[in-house]
């Protein structure tokens, strides 16, 4: 019956309802039915806000990427990498991969992520790629870049932050197992990590190279006919 709070995520995001409503709605519900009083569960709710305020901090530098922006940070950014003959948008991709994995593994969590370089730096730079290769990119074509940009934030720092010790997931699997009277040690957990860390690499990797792939046979042959008329 506790579950009951993850079914009601499910479908308040599935309907398109606030996500701030439904997360809290959720959570008074899970403990209510877990029996706990109602002043408890507020009690919850404030002792989690006040332990993790440092996240407002966000809001801070969205005005300041938004300034970037409406100077032309993106228009620049794009600009940039079209010089670069050798550029292509899944090459630029998997590098940023790359990087993002291997700063969450030592612990660099913050060098990017959608808002700050995902959104101004990242994708209007794998675009750029894909217009000086074949000139104008259809919108559906810059749509899909985009959200490749994205994935590649989401498992790069997915997959890499589980190598340093020090990071929530490997903290609550060690006080898991201590729980459950289960002797771990979290660098051994941490250096299991590397493994899937490579792997989810290679496969995201291919899955980027397939999209250049896809992208000359779509839009490779049209630059083409453009170039003889």
């Amino acid at each position: 019956m506790v579950l009951i709070g993850v079914a009601l995520i499910i479908i308040g995001f599935a309907i398109r309802l606030n996500p701030l409503v439904v997360v809290t709605v959720s959570g008074l519900v899970t403990g209510l039915i877990a029996g706990l009083p109602i002043v408890d569960i507020i009690t919850q709710f404030g002792e989690a806000f006040t332990t993790n305020r440092y996240m407002s901090i966000l809001l801070v530098t969205l005005p300041v990427i938004g300034l970037l922006e409406r100077s032309g940070l993106q228009n620049q950014a794009g600009h940039l990498v079209s010089k670069i003959k050798a550029a292509t948008a899944g090459r630029i991709i998997t590098i940023y991969l790359l990087c993002r994995e291997v700063g969450a593994a030592l612990g660099l969590l913050s060098i990017g992520g959608h808002p700050q370089t995902v959104r101004p730096l990242l994708a209007p730079m794998a675009e750029g790629a894909a217009k000086a290769k074949y000139g104008e990119v259809p919108e559906e074509d810059r749509e899909e870049i985009r959200a490749h940009a994205a994935a590649a934030d989401n498992i790069g720092l997915f997959f890499g932050e589980d190598i340093f010790v020090a990071v929530g997931a490997i903290l609550l699997m060690k006080g898991f197992f201590d729980q459950n009277g289960i002797e771990a040690d979290p660098i051994s957990m941490a250096l299991w990590g590397i493994p899937t860390a490579i792997f989810a690499f290679i496969v995201h990797s291919i899955r980027l190279y397939l999209l250049d792939k896809k992208l000359d046979r779509k839009l490779g042959s049209k630059a083409k006919k453009d170039v003889i008329r």
